[in-house]
């Protein structure tokens, strides 16, 4: 029995493929749902997911996202803990719920605003 995810936007199975599938090549197994154009990596050695299944909109929106926040501890503007730390606290998460790979499509959007104010302020 091939082990499956269920696909958070379409309710269906999502099966356990070899990700040369979307990516054209191997980086090992993954969750993939074919309709939704959704997908999600596996820990090495095992079938536990490392997260959810993505789609197209919410992968784009966390690359903006990693776009808009991560110049703040990259450039030393904060180090990185304290980064996501400040970040949680703009967001109204705990430190542990704050991280990008978490978010979902609305909360990515408020990243992008948050941290685009940010930078705009002059010291």
């Amino acid at each position: 029995m091939n082990p499956t995810v269920i696909c958070d936007y379409c309710q269906e199975s999502a099966p356990l493929v070899d990700s040369e599938v979307f990516y054209g090549r191997s980086y090992g197994l993954a969750y993939y749902c074919k309709p939704c154009d959704a997908w999600v990596g596996v820990h090495k050695g095992t079938t536990k997911a490392l997260g959810r299944l993505v789609n197209h909109e919410l992968r784009r929106w966390r690359i903006k996202a990693h776009d808009a926040f991560d110049p703040i501890w990259r450039y030393k503007s904060m180090r990185r803990y304290r980064a996501y730390a400040w970040l949680a606290k703009q967001l109204g998460l705990s430190k542990d719920d704050c991280h990008i790979g978490k978010f979902d499509v609305d909360t990515c959007k408020l990243v992008v605003q948050v941290c685009n104010q940010h930078r705009s302020i002059k010291p």
